[in-house]
């Protein structure tokens, strides 16, 4: 059966949008993003670290996929919502914004807002060794918390949507077997 694809602006969440997304929407569902999975491939110099010490946080990165939730938002507050993305996310222009399509739990496909990783950006750490990732974690400390809070949140909120990611429950038991110095 072809369905037609929903116009309305949806917004695709697979780390702390998941958790703390800023905004109000008058829809949500598990969705999968294909050709994308979540990785801890960002050194985080502002949020969860600084220059000197940077923590890491989530990207979406080529290849794979990636559950989440997307939002749907009220026509009338699309381009706030938008507006208040990019002023959130791309403050140091480490993702770049698309629109990709996704598929909604009850099998709907529709255009999800995404921020997805820059390979070419000095922040993009690419794929890491568990022992340096789990370092990079222990020490970044940014202006909204540390990048372990920021790992142990998503993963707590993503076992409670039964959408389990057992790369970051791995990583984040790694982190927590150091105690931080």
């Amino acid at each position: 059966m072809n369905r037609v694809m929903d116009e309305s602006f949806w917004v695709f969440a697979y780390g702390s949008l998941i958790w703390n997304p800023g905004f109000d929407y008058v829809e949500v569902s598990k969705a999968t993003l294909c050709g994308w999975h979540r990785a801890m491939c960002i050194l985080s110099t502002h949020y969860r670290g600084c220059a000197e010490t940077p923590g890491l946080v989530l990207g979406l990165d080529r290849g794979g996929s990636c559950r989440g939730l997307a939002y749907r938002i009220a026509d009338d507050q699309a381009k706030a919502v938008q507006r208040y993305l990019h002023d959130r996310e791309m403050i140091t222009g480490v993702y770049r914004p698309k629109f990709i399509r996704l598929r909604l739990q009850d099998d709907r496909q529709i255009s999800g807002y995404v921020f997805v990783a820059r390979r070419d950006h000095t922040q993009y750490a690419g794929p890491l060794s568990p022992d340096r990732a789990a370092h990079l974690i222990r020490q970044g400390n940014g202006c909204t918390g540390s990048s372990r809070d920021y790992l142990a949140t998503t993963v707590a909120h993503l076992d409670a949507l039964g959408l389990h990611d057992e790369a970051l429950r791995h990583l984040l038991d790694l982190v927590d077997a150091v105690p931080n110095v």
